[in-house]
């Protein structure tokens, strides 16, 4: 963490970070004290641990950092989304890079990405085959490559965009088994069908008149990665039919929806073949995942 040179001028964290809780908490933002704390970590180069230490001691900071904390308060209050400020985005034990043009991962997102793992480590090839579509960021398949080292994963977006995105998170990272492609999931990845362990999305499933509360998600999240038509379950048939062609006898579908969509999603699912389907809810009680045998 920075410390303030002797002679420049210096000013109580403590007020900095008080000042910022309450703008932020009036304009509606959830959670403002940890946003304040990983905005200040963001502008002295530590982490929220040593901002939090800091307010312990008493710490001050240079008269310019607080400006800099100011400025992305105010970013903030208008509700620009947190990780497009910093530039990053924790998903479980991933640091991604992230902005404008990609979808955001959230945290419910990990356990989604739970259920992939678990299959791919279930099975019994040397080099199982993981296949995350819709990757955006790159969030679920970088899980998957680097939590199950010895499986080989591919990740399909279909926009350039966000493809980049993952691009860049993808050599941040330093995997080797994973593979990035720009494309249709409708068409994706033939010369693999009948050879994944797992296929795992999380699509576009908000439908069409359904705008989103949070003007984070509504104003800077991508229309294409909210989306999924009348019902928000178009990409999701699409996926159903791809996935089935995928996937080995055995294998799994892994997806991410909204919670009242479980039963018409298993309608879908059970038409195209997919058996031992299952709902899984998330850590706030809500239908989170299904997943689905071949």
């Amino acid at each position: 963490m920075t410390e303030p040179t002797p002679d420049a001028p210096a000013t109580s964290l403590r007020a900095v970070r008080d000042a910022a809780v309450d703008a932020l908490g009036a304009a509606g933002v959830l959670d403002p004290e940890v946003d304040v704390e990983l905005l200040i970590a963001h502008v002295l180069g530590g982490s929220r641990g040593e901002v939090q230490a800091g307010l312990v001691v008493g710490r001050d900071i240079p008269a310019a950092d607080a400006s800099a904390v100011a400025e992305l308060v105010r970013r903030r209050a208008a509700r620009e989304p947190l990780q497009h400020i910093t530039g990053r985005a924790p998903f479980r034990a991933l640091e991604l890079t992230v902005g404008p043009g990609v979808f955001v991962p959230r945290p419910e997102t990990e356990q989604v990405a739970q259920f992939a793992i678990d299959a791919l480590r279930a099975a019994a090839e040397p080099e199982p085959i993981g296949i995350d579509l819709g990757t955006g960021s790159g969030a679920i398949a970088l899980a998957l490559a680097t939590e199950v080292p010895h499986a080989r994963i591919w990740g399909v977006e279909r926009s350039p965009e966000a493809f980049a995105w993952a691009e860049r998170n993808a050599a941040e990272s330093g995997a080797t088994n994973l593979t990035l492609v720009l494309g249709d999931l409708a068409d994706a990845l033939v010369e693999l069908d009948g050879r994944a362990a797992v296929v795992v999305s999380n699509p576009p499933y908000v439908p069409a008149d359904a705008i989103p509360h949070d003007p984070e998600v509504h104003l800077h999240d991508p229309v294409a990665a909210l989306y999924g038509g009348a019902d928000g379950l178009d990409v999701i048939r699409v996926l159903s039919r791809r996935a089935v062609a995928l996937v080995r006898p055995g294998g799994a579908l892994v997806i991410e929806h909204a919670e009242h969509q479980s039963a018409a999603i298993a309608d879908v699912l059970q038409a195209d073949g997919w058996r031992a389907i299952a709902h899984h809810r998330d850590l706030t009680g809500r239908d989170r995942t299904t997943t689905a045998v071949r």
